[in-house]
């Protein structure tokens, strides 16, 4: 059998999807604890014990190995730019897109301070943005300066007005900076160009950071490790969307990722106002956006979920609970493996998800605001509005695993009580059960009609 072996190095778990590639279906999946503190392989070897027992009897030969990663903490980047809510924001979303986890966003002229910060954090990546083509330069370059005179071990991809390149170019040859210069992330006011930026993070993170994350002898086993593992769920994402020369994409959808540490929002849309007479504000929105919240965690970010919705919301999903909410989230945080038994714990599990749910998708969508002019009242767009969105996807293991996924997903559409929130009126609602959504971007890559039909035949209806 013609099969196809797609591997997700996790930072918790390393799983394994083996593909029949001649009749488009999953063969079987895997899974066993990441082992990048010792040797990945191990925990990759454990995987592949267990898929080859679950494929005992059939004839299968891997002819192709493509792994995606967020093993070691993923990719860790840190955005700069010079306005806060223009070039530095453009740098964070065009890092969010690669599937980068930011550690921090710095705007205007950086500091010795700022510096010392950015070393403590230990970024994969620097994102050198600010400036329009033609505008402001005197901050990039000195930061470009900043970074080149005391950040001597960590790649630089620079993403910002074309007039600076020339100089930062020299700038950094003169340090010995491994660098890669692209496309403006923000060429005009409030235009977004993050495409050219999200390559060049894919370039580095692929050449420079399987090196430096130990995975290196990962590569001569495999056929290589294509991209974050983020950056694959929005490359599904975007298949299944928009489709292929060979298949029809399904249209406007937006997936919800809950996992231990964050809650991931991935939109596939333009946004534009579904309304007349709203005006559209503040900077242009990505088709392919991300959003993640790193206070919004099932396990690991537990304790900052309960700060964050506070306990009556989470009361609001499971009035019934007998739990001090604060204690059994500050259990949850200190226990991230603990897999919920009695209909109390499943209940508050989903309690968490549907909390962590709501406030994600409001942070995610567009917001409608009043604005009084001379005229009379107004209503204003900020981000995207996705309140006909046809599909809302779930993963992660509590949307996976739970008895009511539908339930965890209604948590994050449209609601009476919060109309200025622009989410999703009545879409579709699918699961995807058997954990793809990642292998599925990564088979993308390089078989795209084969993926959007997997998609389409796995993703189940609630």
């Amino acid at each position: 059998m013609n099969a196809l072996l797609l591997i997700d190095f996790g930072s918790t778990y390393t799983k394994l999807t083996a593909v029949d590639m001649e009749n488009e279906e999953i063969i079987a999946n895997a899974k066993a604890l990441t082992t990048v503190q010792s040797d990945i392989m191990v925990g990759f070897q454990n995987a592949y014990g267990i898929m080859k027992d679950k494929c005992k009897g059939k004839d299968i030969q891997f002819n192709e190995m493509l792994a995606c990663s967020s093993a070691a903490g993923g990719l860790k980047m840190i955005a700069v730019g010079l306005v806060p809510d223009l070039t530095a924001e453009a740098a964070k979303r065009a890092a969010l897109g690669a599937g980068s986890r930011i550690l921090e966003v710095y705007s205007h002229e950086l500091t010795l301070r700022e510096i010392r910060d950015m070393i403590q954090k230990k970024p994969d990546i620097i994102l050198l943005a600010g400036g329009t083509d033609g505008g402001n330069k005197d901050c990039i370059l000195h930061n470009a300066k900043m970074i080149a005179m005391n950040i001597k071990d960590v790649p630089v991809v620079v993403a910002g007005n074309k007039k600076a390149n020339d100089e930062i170019e020299e700038i950094f040859m003169q340090q010995g900076i491994d660098y890669e210069i692209t496309d403006n992330v923000m060429p005009k006011l409030n235009v977004l160009n993050v495409e050219p930026a999200r390559e060049a993070i894919r370039d580095v993170f692929m050449k420079k950071i399987i090196e430096a994350k130990g995975m290196k002898g990962v590569e001569s086993f495999i056929n290589g490790i294509l991209m974050p593992t983020p950056a694959a769920v929005l490359n599904a994402a975007k298949i299944l969307a928009n489709g292929t020369d060979e298949e029809e994409g399904i249209g406007d959808l937006i997936i919800v990722d809950i996992g231990g540490a964050t809650t991931d929002i991935h939109s596939i849309a333009e946004g534009e106002p579904t309304k007349p007479g709203i005006m559209k504000t503040g900077l242009q929105e990505p088709y392919a956006k991300r959003t993640v919240e790193g206070d919004l965690g099932m396990r690991v970010s537990a304790e900052s979920l309960w700060q964050t919705v506070a306990t009556r919301k989470i009361k609001k999903f499971a009035p019934n609970l007998t739990y001090n909410v604060q204690e059994r989230c500050n259990y949850l945080a200190q226990h991230v493996n603990e897999i919920p038994k009695t209909p109390e714990e499943i209940e508050f599990d989903e309690a968490m998800s549907m909390a962590a749910t709501e406030v994600a998708m409001e942070r995610h969508v567009g917001v409608l605001e009043d604005v009084y002019t001379p005229m009379g009242k107004v209503y204003s767009l900020n981000g995207k509005d996705l309140s006909n969105a046809k599909y809302v996807i779930g993963t992660g293991g509590v949307l996976i695993y739970s008895e009511n996924p539908g339930k965890i997903l209604k948590a994050g559409l449209y609601s009476e009580e919060n109309p200025k929130y622009l989410k999703p009126m009545k879409p579709k609602l699918l699961v995807d059960k058997t954990y793809i959504l990642s292998a599925m971007g990564l088979m993308a890559v390089k078989y795209p009609n084969q993926a959007i039909r997997i998609l389409k035949k796995y993703l189940i209806n609630v």
